[in-house]
Parts: C-alpha cells; structure tokens; sequence
C-alpha cells in the first residue's frame, strides 16, 4: 500500500537526515518506528504525510505516485498525520472539528460515538472548545476520534505518548488497539515506549536517517530489548505501574 523508493532528505546546512530509504508497508499494518532521537523518525513521518518534501526519491500510496503531493491532497487520499502537540483552536469546538474530519453534517449522536470510542464521556466534552482547558490526554483522545471520524486509509501518530501523564497513556494504549481493531487501515506510531510495541504487527528501526531493521515485532522486539541489534541508544522507555 505504502511503498517509498530511495528516499532522501537533506537541510540547507546539506545535513543529509535520510538516507535513501527503502521501504513497503502493506495495506492494514500497524506499524511502530523507533529509534535513537535525532535518527530521522519524525522527519519520515513529515516526508510520508507530505509535509516535508523529500530531496530524492519517490513515494506511492495504493499504486499511485505522491512524491509531489501536498499534506492536503494526501489527506483527501486518506492519508492522516497527528502531530505529537495536538492544535489547539479557540473557537472551535469538540463537535465542530469531529464534524469537520467527517467530511459531512454530523449530528450529535454520530459524534458522541466517536468520542465514546476513545473512552471520553461525549456529553462532557462534545461542547467544549479545544482550547488549553483540555488536558494533554484529553486533546490527543479527541485527536484520534476525529481520525476515526474521517477513516483514514493510512494513519501517521509522532509520538502520542509525548507530554501525557501515566493515566492518560494507559487509556491511549486501549485506544489505539480499539482504533486498529475499528478501521480497515493502517496505522504509523512513532514511538520508544515499550507498550506501544508490543501492540504492534511490525517494528522499523531508524538510526541515523537509515532503516537498520525491520521486521515482525516478535522478531524485532527482543533484538531491541537485549541489545542484538547493537543499536546506541535505549531502545524502549520503561512506564512503572
């Protein structure tokens, strides 16, 4: 479904952050990205959602080239990317944007559902604004309920775990596997923490800008995990109960 064909990214300074990056990721996957920090993992994810443009390289998404394809045109293709600070908008609110990822008029109900899918109770937040009333758990729940709104085919997550309490990423960790369980997709989660991947179908190591693994979490993980990959960095972060 997702294919990228030497893919390369560069700075102005000519820092080459990727470096020709080979990869295929089949149609309803749920896929981690770890690695070391500064090893290109959130610039991957910007070049496959089309906020970055690669400096080489080609990209396909379902067959059809996208190398030049703008963030708005890969969302009308499906394609979904969720920063790891959520946007906040005064004015608009719960109801307003979950509408919006719809792409049709909704009425209270059918956006409660999606609310109550991620575990928030709808009759509390459907009227609020997303504004910084709204915890960090809160805004990036609310965040995948509009993904789920939308139905994404291809859904990019930059570390969704960043800037969130334990609370709240227990009950992320419920909601993505409801999500992957609910949509005909494929799912992208940039992430170190262990829980995440464990819940994953495959693990992609990223170390500077090059892909070193990929492969089956039940393959991937205890390479990380005992260090056989000999990657320099520590490979999952630990949340203690």
């Amino acid at each position: 479904m997702l294919e990228l064909k030497n893919i390369s990214f560069e700075v102005e300074d000519e820092k080459e952050i990727l470096k020709n990056i080979n990869l295929k990721i089949d149609t309803g996957k749920f896929i981690v990205i770890t690695g070391p920090n500064g090893g290109g993992k959130s610039t991957l994810a910007r070049v496959i959602a089309g906020i970055q443009k690669p400096t080489e390289g080609q990209i396909f998404f379902e067959g059809q080239d996208i190398t030049h394809a703008d963030i708005t045109q890969r969302a009308q293709m499906g394609i979904s990317f969720a920063f790891q600070q959520p946007v906040r908008f005064k004015g608009l609110t719960v109801f307003d944007l979950i509408s919006t990822a719809a792409g049709r008029d909704l009425n209270q109900t059918e956006a409660c559902k999606y609310l109550s899918e991620v575990g928030l109770c709808a009759r509390d937040y459907i009227n609020r604004e997303l504004n910084a009333s709204l915890s960090g758990g809160e805004i990036k729940r609310i965040e995948i309920a509009s993904v789920l709104a939308r139905g994404t085919k291809l859904s990019i997550f930059d570390e969704p775990e960043a800037g969130i309490d334990l609370w709240s990423f227990k009950n992320l960790i419920d909601v993505f596997k409801k999500m992957y369980a609910a949509i005909n997709g494929t799912i992208i989660i940039i992430s170190h923490q262990e829980r995440i991947l464990k819940i994953a179908d495959e693990i992609i190591v990223l170390a500077d800008g090059n892909i070193i693994s990929h492969g089956c979490r039940d393959e991937i993980l205890p390479r990380l995990l005992s260090g056989t990959d000999k990657v320099d960095f520590c490979p999952y972060q630990k949340l203690e109960d």
